[in-house]
């Protein structure tokens, strides 16, 4: 009876989930890959490809108050001082490569807590002006005692706490 059982039963591949998650990411990141571009790299590579553009954009500039002979000078200077400064930033790079990655992850998360505190503070100020003002009375007007009256336009104590 077990024999009939199982060639009825058809085969189950234990990890059929597994496999098809995984076949839905890797199209999903061949769409994005498509549609915006290859993904951006570590910190650290993102900081190698900025080092690499401001050091083709540095060998590339010529002064044009510079005579011929002073421009050669100067291009060799510029390249001479270029690899200089890639070959000290480029080991500091690659073997602290990790710390860059903690320092964007910390710009974003400081950069985001900016945002938040400036929404905030923004949407009561749209608020407060978008509402209208309640209509003042000739007396509310002429009574020195009101303290709406103390005092210019001031602002408003932002807490950024």
């Amino acid at each position: 009876m077990s024999d009939a059982t199982e060639q009825s039963t058809p085969q189950v591949d234990d990890d059929a989930w597994e496999k098809a998650c995984a076949e839905d990411l890797e199209e999903e990141r061949a769409r994005r890959r498509a549609e915006y571009g290859p993904p951006p790299g570590s910190a650290a590579e993102e900081l190698k490809k900025l080092v690499d553009a401001v050091t083709d954009k540095l060998s590339s500039v010529q002064a044009p108050f510079l005579g011929s002979v002073a421009q050669g000078t100067a291009e060799q200077v510029a390249k001479q001082a270029v690899r200089q400064a890639r070959s000290v930033i480029e080991p500091v790079i690659d073997r602290n490569a990790d710390v860059f990655d903690h320092l964007a992850a910390a710009g974003s998360e400081l950069l985001a807590a900016y945002r938040s505190a400036v929404e905030g503070q923004e949407s009561r100020w749209t608020q407060r002006t978008q509402e209208p003002a309640p209509p003042r009375d000739a007396k509310d007007a002429e009574d020195p005692k009101d303290p709406k009256d103390e005092g210019g336009p001031g602002g408003e104590h932002i807490d950024l706490d």
